[in-house]
């Protein structure tokens, strides 16, 4: 999340009482993430997240707002957005588009065990299952095509080591994704970057209960399997050497297993899956360092992360056959 846009206090406010959600209480901005400008709101009928998209067009947007809704209302604990009196969920806010969702309830697991990655990865298959009929369709914006369109544009800024790693990836992510294997597998919405601070848990007497996953503007129709990728890339990391804590990713993929089985050629595949998932980071983390838009609150991520995460997974890939 970031800020872009300033929406002064009476546009909230208005926004919130055409919503019927009661009045605004407080507005405060967020200052993590870098796509869209985002505030929690909060009413006196409830807490909010407000975002107004930067780059997302509205044509764009009912994707993301009714595949979240299309989940809520299959019982997948996501973010549900608010409608008007016309039932839309679409709203304008300060000339941009703009959504309300339910604030999820509790906070990060930033440094997860195995048994939070059984939780994320249990529910990330429940989630795909029920994505299944969802009837929408839009391709994952920052897939492939996106790669091979932004990495010329970083090249300027890498060292050679840098530049050989990157073109030869993309080169093989080119190659697997042309292949017969890859086009054979299952395909559904992804959410496409379910990091850990992308997921609420909740501290109650008998242990950490999943809150529910949000920010799904970065969804799209891709392979189920590279959602897991990105997953594993995160969740299951020593995040200082980007290194596979094997424990943890087996403890991941055997829970999302158990609820939507792997296929041979998932199983096959998620390790090239894994290194095309470090490479769309790397890649739009440099894009977002060396490129960036203006905004009142900022923070980029650091690029050299998912540099780690790459070539650990190039060097010592992982297959879920280990399990």
């Amino acid at each position: 999340m970031a800020v872009f846009t300033e929406v002064p206090l009476i546009e909230a406010a208005a926004l919130v009482s055409r919503l019927n959600l009661g009045n605004l209480v407080s507005l405060c901005a967020c200052a993590s993430g870098i796509e869209n400008t985002n505030y929690f709101c909060d009413t006196t009928r409830g807490r909010y997240v407000l975002t107004l998209f930067e780059r997302l067009r509205f044509a764009q947007l009912p994707f993301y707002l009714h595949l979240m809704k299309h989940l809520a209302d299959r019982g997948i604990p996501v973010p549900g957005p608010q409608a008007d009196a016309a039932g839309e969920i679409l709203h304008r806010l300060c000339g941009k588009p703009a959504a309300m969702v339910d604030r999820l309830p509790g906070d990060h697991r930033l440094a997860p065990d195995e048994e939070h990655c059984a939780v994320v990865g249990s529910a990330l298959a429940r989630m795909h299952v029920a994505g299944l009929d969802y009837p929408r369709n839009q391709p994952n914006l920052r897939g492939l095509a996106w790669w091979t369109e932004t990495v010329p544009v970083v090249l300027p800024f890498l060292s050679a080591s840098q530049r050989e790693l990157i073109t030869g990836e993309l080169a093989f992510q080119q190659q697997l994704a042309a292949s017969n294997a890859h086009a054979g597998l299952p395909r559904g919405p992804i959410h496409g970057d379910l990091f850990r601070d992308n997921v609420m848990f909740e501290n109650t007497p008998e242990g950490d209960v999943l809150g529910g996953f949000f920010d799904f503007y970065f969804a799209g129709v891709d392979a189920l399997a590279f959602d897991l990728a990105v997953c594993l890339n995160d969740w299951c990391i020593a995040l200082d050497t980007g290194r596979l804590e094997e424990d943890r990713a087996r403890a991941f993929v055997a829970a999302y297993d158990a609820v939507r089985p792997l296929t041979g050629a998932e199983a096959r595949l998620l390790p090239a899956l894994m290194r095309g998932a470090a490479l769309r980071f790397w890649v739009s983390r440099l894009w977002d360092l060396h490129l960036p838009r203006d905004a009142a609150v900022l923070k980029a991520h650091d690029p050299t992360h998912f540099e780690r995460v790459l070539r650990e997974r190039v060097n010592a890939p992982w297959h879920p056959a280990r399990l």
